[in-house]
């Protein structure tokens, strides 16, 4: 599974077109993000591929969890978005 980081300064559209490329490719893609901003740019760029992949009947699912992860040798809380299509039943 591919990982995504965000990060403030990601532009929503960029991330939005690499996250359906993902999904059409994969079909499971993973957002990383620490702080609020770069969480808000994350939330707005699965909004836009949602956009993006509605057309072509691909339904997106977003599940946050939270993982500890390491940055400059520094702990840090990171909340990760699990991006995926919805099953159809």
């Amino acid at each position: 599974m591919r990982t995504l980081r965000v990060s403030a300064k990601s532009t929503p559209n960029t991330v939005a077109g690499a996250v359906a490329g993902v999904i059409r490719e994969d079909g499971v893609v993973e957002l990383q993000t620490v702080g609020a901003a770069a969480l808000n740019q994350a939330v707005k760029a699965i909004a836009i591929a949602r956009g993006f992949l509605a057309p072509s009947g691909i339904e997106l699912v977003c599940v946050p969890s939270f993982s500890d992860i390491e940055i400059e040798g520094a702990e840090r809380t990171a909340i990760r978005l699990l991006v995926h299509p919805k099953d159809r039943r």
